[in-house]
């Protein structure tokens, strides 16, 4: 506030011309403790405190002028708005993440990729899958030229990508890609969460092309593969399996699995309350 009856210029000291600093002070965010901190909010279920963590590390890094750490915290304050429904915050954050691609130059790749499949995941959870898959395309032609065939971040793509080509009725697209997904994943030894999800995703799009009585037998028959997948001991029961059960829940609940739901969400809710 100005000093009464004194200009600016009366009481502030003159600035130097040569004292100016030659470069913007450049000061890197501590990414591993910022994400192990989320992970710790996320495995506790506790969303409100993962966005009042992510919007301090985002001013850090918005005060450090470091923009590869913004770009990383952008790419997650995507995935935390989408779970908690935060259409506004989702966009804002989708569209600062593909400011910060253009203006470090990185267009071509792998990090640009991944953050065009969070976006586009982005449009596809708030009902504009259209506008999703082209960020898709994007990401793929990336990760199918960078990644190997068995990289497991390529069948989430997969997964993803399916979901929005299922919203537009083009479901031997999807189809194919569920199947590329399901195939990378059992090669691998690892995501049975994931196979769960893709599971569950096939009798979802078994629906929607064929109608329900059409199709009860393979439904059914994915809905028992998804189960056995969470049921399997070799899967670690820590703060995303609790996602994964909470998210696949209502599947279940849909198609009549009422006791397999209720399972389920009983699975999350003793994960998140540490029991």
């Amino acid at each position: 506030m100005p000093i009464q009856g004194l200009k600016p210029e009366d009481y502030l000291e003159p600035e130097c011309i040569f004292c100016k600093p030659e470069t913007v002070l450049h000061k890197p965010v501590d990414l591993r403790r910022c994400l192990t901190k989320l992970d710790a909010y996320l495995d506790r279920n506790d969303l409100a405190g993962a966005a009042r963590h992510l919007d301090y590390w985002k001013q850090e890094a918005l005060t450090g002028n470091d923009d590869r750490g913004l770009l990383t915290i952008e790419n997650e304050r995507m995935g935390l708005c989408r779970k908690m429904g935060k259409e506004p915050e989702a966009m804002e954050a989708a569209l600062s993440a593909l400011r910060l691609i253009g203006r470090a130059g990185l267009e071509d790749t792998v990090t640009a990729a991944t953050t065009w499949l969070n976006v586009g995941t982005v449009y596809k959870t708030f009902g504009r899958s259209p506008e999703a898959l082209p960020y898709y395309e994007r990401a793929r032609t990336i990760y199918e030229r960078e990644l190997k065939p068995d990289d497991p971040n390529l069948a989430g793509l997969y997964n993803n990508m399916a979901l929005a080509l299922a919203d537009c009725a083009r479901f031997s697209e999807a189809r194919e890609l569920y199947e590329k997904a399901s195939a990378i994943l059992t090669a691998s030894g690892d995501g049975l969460l994931e196979r769960a999800v893709t599971e569950l995703n096939l009798a979802n799009l078994d629906e929607a092309e064929r109608g329900l009585l059409e199709a009860e037998a393979e439904i059914e028959g994915h809905l028992d593969r998804a189960k056995a997948l969470l049921d399997d001991p070799a899967t670690e029961r820590n703060g995303y399996y609790a996602f994964v059960c909470d998210k696949c829940a209502p599947t279940f609940g849909y198609y009549g699995r009422f006791v397999d739901a209720q399972e389920l969400k009983e699975r999350a809710e003793a994960i998140y309350a540490g029991t």
